[in-house]
Order: structure tokens, then C-alpha cells, then sequence
């Protein structure tokens, strides 16, 4: 626990950058402010120097969007393998204040499954996936093999979002992502684009298939809690098939924090979920951890249901 902090404090969503793969990178991918850049290239003293100001304990580091997500050919399984030790490294020379979730080649689901197994061995909690894999939803079947061993190996898979698919640009978006390039993002690409993966791996099946298998979502999950009650009348309603979304959903998803810090959302959220299934998030280095922290001091919930939110639900789901 940090000086500057009442509670220990572990934040899941926290990005950094690998150049190597970062060079691979092209189109909106590879846009980014310098400051960001800077940022998420430092895996020591300036990282250290914000998360202790703000009051964070441990970050769980991430790749950015894409990650390996748009990765192929036969160097994608190599590139992502290298790309992961790099990041255990440096959770190894700061093993008190990191952990790690991996980078997965999706583009060879086989592959991928086998490095989240050598990986949760060095120690990762874990991985995350970012938007469509090779542009596909991770509902399709080939995808199952990585959902498989995320289960045999008791690790949440945290499904992050990424720039929407080509042609929902187009249709969706072309007519006003000049003006404003966030629209595409945090505004409400991110959103519309991660939250369909969730209901599409609800509606797949793949829970039945795999009933312990864990997802998280960042950003108060994608705007499923607040939609929970509808979404789940109308997908019991007649017709061929019907599932029970709520009971899925809230038996195998958590939700973070990550760039969301409204009392309004964040008590939706536990009131469709319970406090149990939300944990900490900042989204750094997008979002300083300031206001983050600043919030969860404020929030209308019990000590102790914060304790939870800031570490106590990360350390059962992560084992930290």
C-alpha cells in the first residue's frame, strides 16, 4: 500500500507499448500523441513516479490496441512469444508493482491457446484480446481452443476494445470521425464494437460449452449493466432459441473501471451485478490516475465494498 493511499489499490487496465510490435502497426493503429507514446513506452521511473503520486499499488499491464490482433503469417506466433517475455522481464525487475496479461497471435488459435498456457506459467494472470481477431468476432468456433485452456488454466480473458471493423466505418462513422477521431474510439466505437463481442460469445453457446470460463470487460462493461434488464427480456421472448443472458452475464463476467468514473454508472453496475464482480481500472497512461483514485475516495459505497473495488476482487480473480 502506498503512502499516498487508505487502501492497497491494483489497477487491471493499464497499457504499455512494445516498439517492435508497435512498428507493425499501420492507419489509425498507429496514430498516437507523443506524450502517449512516451508514456506507454516507460516500464520504470516514470511509471512508477505517476502510480505512486496518484496512490496505485500494482499495475496488470496490457498491450495497446491492437496488440497482436492483426497480426499473420509465419512470424505472428514468434513476434507475440517475444513481445510477452519482454513484458515478463519487466514485471520481473518490478514484481512488487506489475503483472502482466499476455498478447495472444490469434491468427493461429492453436498457437495462441499454448502461449496463454506458457505464459500463466511464468506468471501472467492471464490475457487480453484486442476488438475483432483477424477481423473476426471471437464467437467463431476456431477461437474456442484459446477460451478452452483459458478455462483448464482458471484465467480471465479480458476482452479490450479496438478500432471498429472497415466497413462499420464506413457506414456508421465516415461522416463525422474527421471532426471527431474519439467518435470511433471511447466515444462510442470502443463501446458498440466490444460490447456486441460479449453478447455474441453469450449467444455462441461457448458458456454452456465452458461454464467456468471468465471474461472481464473495462469501462463499466460496455454499457451491458445499464442495458442487462432489457437485453435479457428480449432474448427470452419466443422464438427458436432463447438464452438467459442475465444469469450468464453475471455469472461469467467481471467489469472494471477503466476510463469511467461516475457514481451514477458505477452504482448500476452493482446494483445489476453486485460488488463482487467490479474491480479497479484507470486506462492509463490514456487517463491519469488522479482522477481516478480521486473518485473511488468519494464514491457512495461502504469501506469495505471499496477495498473490494480497488484490490480485494482483482486478488480472488487474478490471485494476487
Amino acid at each position: 500500500m502506498t503512502k499516498t493511499s487508505k487502501y492497497p489499490v491494483i489497477a487491471l487496465e493499464e497499457h504499455y507499448w512494445d516498439r517492435e510490435l508497435a512498428g507493425t502497426y499501420t492507419g489509425f493503429d498507429a496514430s498516437r500523441d507523443p506524450e502517449i507514446v512516451k508514456r506507454l513506452s516507460d516500464l520504470g521511473e516514470l511509471r512508477l513516479k505517476e502510480m505512486d503520486e496518484a496512490g496505485v499499488d500494482i499495475q496488470v499491464l496490457s498491450h495497446t490496441a491492437p496488440a497482436t490482433q492483426k497480426l499473420s503469417g509465419d512470424n505472428a506466433v514468434a513476434l507475440a512469444r517475444q513481445v510477452n517475455d519482454r513484458l515478463a522481464a519487466a514485471v520481473a525487475a518490478h514484481p512488487k508493482r506489475f503483472a502482466g496479461f499476455a498478447a495472444l497471435p490469434t491468427s493461429d488459435p492453436n498457437a495462441a491457446a499454448d502461449e496463454l498456457e506458457r505464459t500463466v506459467k511464468l506468471g501472467f494472470k492471464g490475457a487480453m484480446i484486442h476488438g475483432l481477431a483477424n477481423g473476426l468476432f471471437l464467437d467463431d468456433k476456431r477461437f474456442w481452443p484459446i477460451f478452452a485452456r483459458a478455462e483448464k488454466l482458471d484465467v480471465p480473458i479480458y476482452l479490450h476494445p479496438s478500432v471498429p471493423h472497415p466497413a462499420v466505418l464506413d457506414v456508421y462513422y465516415k461522416d463525422y470521425v474527421k471532426d471527431y477521431p474519439m467518435l470511433i474510439r471511447a466515444a462510442w466505437g470502443f463501446t458498440v464494437e466490444t460490447a456486441t463481442q460479449a453478447i455474441r460469445l453469450v449467444l455462441s453457446g461457448i458458456f454452456d460449452a465452458h461454464p467456468k470460463l471468465k471474461i472481464i470487460l473495462g469501462h463499466l462493461g460496455e454499457t451491458l449493466p445499464f442495458l442487462m434488464a432489457r437485453v435479457d427480456e428480449a432474448l427470452s421472448r419466443p422464438g427458436p432459441k432463447q438464452v438467459r443472458f442475465r444469469e450468464v452475464f453475471c455469472n461469467n463476467f467481471w467489469i472494471t473501471t477503466s476510463g469511467f468514473f461516475s457514481d451514477p454508472a458505477l452504482l448500476c453496475c452493482v446494483m445489476e451485478m453486485g460488488v463482487d464482480r467490479i474491480l479497479f481500472s484507470v486506462d492509463w497512461p490514456f487517463v491519469p490516475n488522479g482522477p481516478a483514485m480521486r473518485w473511488m475516495q468519494t464514491v457512495p459505497l461502504s469501506e469495505d465494498d471499496k477495498v473490494k473495488i480497488l484490490s480485494g476482487n482483482a486478488r480472488r480473480l487474478l490471485r494476487i
